[in-house]
């Protein structure tokens, strides 16, 4: 039997590495170096250029012993933010992971904190009482899988694939609710928009994290249903302060 893998602990349980990254992007914040739309060009870049010095998410776990999606995350959210906020987050980021610890459950946690805000929306949707509780029951479903990760410390793939089955059932109602009903086209929209979502974040967290569909399809899905940008902006910003108050928060 070969090797167990090390667990991933954050900046390689090394205090030093954080002071490093830190003090790197607060030189680019005092420079007025970090800017949205390019990875890394001439000294300037994202929040994942500015840290790495270097646009490639796949070094987060070997220069700063943070997972794959978390730097996609952080990026996506950086990205989506009002540009004055999106200069000072890329620091906050670093600065509120602390050392040595295991990142893993904070994609749960974050997906929760979604799909709560998802469940808020669904409930005040014009919708069919019995359309509203399949995708409820479907939400509540995903969140449960993610509830159950966060206690066991894994992913079960089985009740995942039961939860995006149920989530996308209910988008598949909706989806036919919304073509016999032009009185509440928005809501149905948005209830089925709510149960893909659902599906989606439902599935195991690869390359592509659920966790940055998640913040990107919601705050799409929030631009679309209010038609303006500055709606996106506002959602960027609670997932921002969220992710935040995740990362400060593990032991």
């Amino acid at each position: 039997m070969g090797a167990m893998m090390s667990k991933l602990l954050s900046y390689h349980g090394d205090p030093a590495v954080k002071a490093k990254y830190v003090a790197r992007v607060q030189a680019h914040a005092a420079a007025d170096e970090i800017i949205q739309g390019d990875g890394w060009v001439n000294g300037k870049g994202c929040a994942v250029g500015c840290t790495l010095h270097d646009y490639n998410h796949e070094r987060y776990p070997v220069e700063l012993g943070m997972p794959v999606w978390l730097a996609r995350l952080e990026d996506t959210i950086f990205e989506g933010l009002p540009n004055a906020v999106a200069k000072e987050f890329p620091a906050k980021f670093l600065e509120a992971v602390p050392v040595g610890v295991d990142l893993e459950p904070v994609k749960w946690r974050f997906a929760l904190v979604l799909l709560q805000e998802n469940t808020e929306r669904v409930k005040g949707l014009d919708i069919t009482d019995e359309l509203k509780k399949q995708v409820l029951d479907a939400i509540e479903q995903v969140a449960e899988v993610n509830r159950k990760a966060i206690e066991s410390g894994e992913w079960n793939e089985s009740a995942a694939r039961s939860a995006r089955s149920a989530a996308e059932s209910a988008a598949r109602l909706a989806a036919e609710w919304l073509a016999r009903s032009a009185r509440s086209a928005r809501s149905a929209w948005s209830a089925r928009s709510a149960a893909e979502w659902s599906a989606w974040s439902a599935a195991e967290w690869s390359a592509w994290s659920a966790a940055e569909w998640s913040a990107r399809l919601a705050a799409e899905w929030l631009a679309a249903e209010w038609s303006a940008a500055e709606s996106a902006r506002s959602a960027y910003i609670r997932y921002s302060e969220s992710l935040l108050n995740l990362l400060s928060s593990c032991r």
